[in-house]
Protein backbone atom coordinates (compact mmCIF):
# COMPACT_ATOMS: atom_id res chain seq x y z
CA UNK A 1 0.00 0.00 0.00
CA UNK A 2 2.45 2.69 1.17
CA UNK A 3 6.13 2.31 0.63
CA UNK A 4 8.35 2.80 3.65
CA UNK A 5 10.60 4.88 1.49
CA UNK A 6 7.93 7.05 -0.12
CA UNK A 7 8.70 10.74 0.01
CA UNK A 8 5.87 13.24 0.17
CA UNK A 9 6.31 15.77 -2.57
CA UNK A 10 4.13 18.85 -2.03
CA UNK A 11 2.26 20.53 -4.84
CA UNK A 12 4.75 22.91 -6.49
CA UNK A 13 2.79 26.09 -5.73
CA UNK A 14 1.99 25.19 -2.15
CA UNK A 15 5.49 25.90 -0.87
CA UNK A 16 5.09 29.53 -1.89
CA UNK A 17 1.69 29.90 -0.25
CA UNK A 18 2.94 28.06 2.84
CA UNK A 19 5.98 30.35 3.10
CA UNK A 20 3.74 33.41 2.76
CA UNK A 21 1.41 32.20 5.51
CA UNK A 22 4.38 31.27 7.69
CA UNK A 23 5.70 34.82 7.35
CA UNK A 24 2.28 36.25 8.26
CA UNK A 25 2.01 33.96 11.27
CA UNK A 26 5.45 35.18 12.30
CA UNK A 27 4.13 38.74 12.47
CA UNK A 28 4.92 40.05 8.98
CA UNK A 29 1.53 41.26 7.71
CA UNK A 30 2.86 42.03 4.23
CA UNK A 31 5.71 39.64 3.29
CA UNK A 32 8.01 40.71 0.46
CA UNK A 33 9.49 38.55 -2.29
CA UNK A 34 12.72 38.46 -0.28
CA UNK A 35 10.90 37.22 2.82
CA UNK A 36 9.27 34.37 0.90
CA UNK A 37 12.52 33.46 -0.83
CA UNK A 38 14.40 33.43 2.49
CA UNK A 39 11.85 31.06 4.08
CA UNK A 40 11.87 28.65 1.14
CA UNK A 41 15.64 28.53 0.79
CA UNK A 42 15.97 28.02 4.57
CA UNK A 43 14.11 24.76 3.98
CA UNK A 44 16.64 23.74 1.35
CA UNK A 45 14.23 24.17 -1.55
CA UNK A 46 14.66 25.88 -4.88
CA UNK A 47 12.78 29.10 -5.59
CA UNK A 48 11.05 30.19 -8.78
CA UNK A 49 11.27 34.00 -8.65
CA UNK A 50 8.33 34.41 -11.06
CA UNK A 51 6.00 32.41 -8.81
CA UNK A 52 7.09 34.35 -5.73
CA UNK A 53 6.56 37.64 -7.56
CA UNK A 54 3.10 36.59 -8.77
CA UNK A 55 2.03 35.44 -5.30
CA UNK A 56 3.20 38.62 -3.59
CA UNK A 57 1.53 40.84 -6.21
CA UNK A 58 -1.78 38.93 -5.99
CA UNK A 59 -1.86 39.08 -2.20
CA UNK A 60 -0.56 42.63 -1.91
CA UNK A 61 -2.89 44.71 0.26
CA UNK A 62 -5.07 41.71 1.16
CA UNK A 63 -5.53 39.96 4.48
CA UNK A 64 -4.39 36.39 3.83
CA UNK A 65 -6.90 35.02 6.34
CA UNK A 66 -9.78 36.74 4.52
CA UNK A 67 -8.52 35.24 1.25
CA UNK A 68 -8.48 31.78 2.86
CA UNK A 69 -12.01 32.27 4.25
CA UNK A 70 -13.27 33.34 0.82
CA UNK A 71 -11.73 30.20 -0.64
CA UNK A 72 -13.45 28.03 1.97
CA UNK A 73 -16.80 29.63 1.14
CA UNK A 74 -16.27 28.88 -2.54
CA UNK A 75 -15.51 25.24 -1.73
CA UNK A 76 -18.78 24.85 0.19
CA UNK A 77 -20.69 25.64 -2.99
CA UNK A 78 -18.98 22.81 -4.92
CA UNK A 79 -21.26 19.76 -5.09
CA UNK A 80 -19.80 16.56 -3.69
CA UNK A 81 -21.03 12.96 -3.87
CA UNK A 82 -24.30 13.20 -1.97
CA UNK A 83 -25.13 16.87 -2.47
CA UNK A 84 -28.19 16.37 -4.75
CA UNK A 85 -29.77 14.03 -2.21
CA UNK A 86 -29.23 16.60 0.54
CA UNK A 87 -31.15 19.14 -1.53
CA UNK A 88 -34.26 16.90 -1.63
CA UNK A 89 -37.38 18.07 0.23
CA UNK A 90 -37.56 17.29 3.94
CA UNK A 91 -40.54 14.95 3.53
CA UNK A 92 -38.72 12.78 1.04
CA UNK A 93 -35.59 12.64 3.18
CA UNK A 94 -37.61 11.71 6.27
CA UNK A 95 -39.32 8.86 4.44
CA UNK A 96 -36.11 7.56 2.87
CA UNK A 97 -34.74 5.70 5.93
CA UNK A 98 -38.03 3.90 6.45
CA UNK A 99 -38.19 2.88 2.79
CA UNK A 100 -34.57 1.73 2.80
CA UNK A 101 -35.18 -0.38 5.90
CA UNK A 102 -38.24 -1.95 4.32
CA UNK A 103 -36.40 -2.83 1.09
CA UNK A 104 -33.37 -4.52 2.63
CA UNK A 105 -34.01 -8.01 3.99
CA UNK A 106 -32.21 -8.83 7.20
CA UNK A 107 -28.93 -10.55 6.63
CA UNK A 108 -27.50 -12.96 9.13
CA UNK A 109 -23.87 -12.26 9.65
CA UNK A 110 -21.88 -15.36 10.33
CA UNK A 111 -18.57 -15.04 12.13
CA UNK A 112 -15.67 -15.21 9.75
CA UNK A 113 -13.40 -18.23 10.19
CA UNK A 114 -9.99 -17.43 11.59
CA UNK A 115 -7.24 -18.14 9.12
CA UNK A 116 -3.98 -19.68 10.22
CA UNK A 117 -2.09 -16.45 9.65
CA UNK A 118 -4.43 -14.56 11.96
CA UNK A 119 -4.17 -16.99 14.87
CA UNK A 120 -2.31 -16.05 18.03
CA UNK A 121 1.41 -16.56 17.53
CA UNK A 122 2.26 -16.51 21.22
CA UNK A 123 3.07 -12.82 21.47
CA UNK A 124 1.25 -9.53 21.12
CA UNK A 125 2.23 -6.49 19.14
CA UNK A 126 2.43 -4.32 22.26
CA UNK A 127 3.68 -6.88 24.82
Amino acid sequence: FFSRHAVHRPTPGMKYVSAYILAVLGGNTSPSEGDITKIITAGGLEVDAERVSKLVSELSGKDVFEVIQAGKEKLTSVPAGGAPAAAAPAQASAAAPAQAAAKEPEKKKEPEPVEEEEEDMGFGLFD
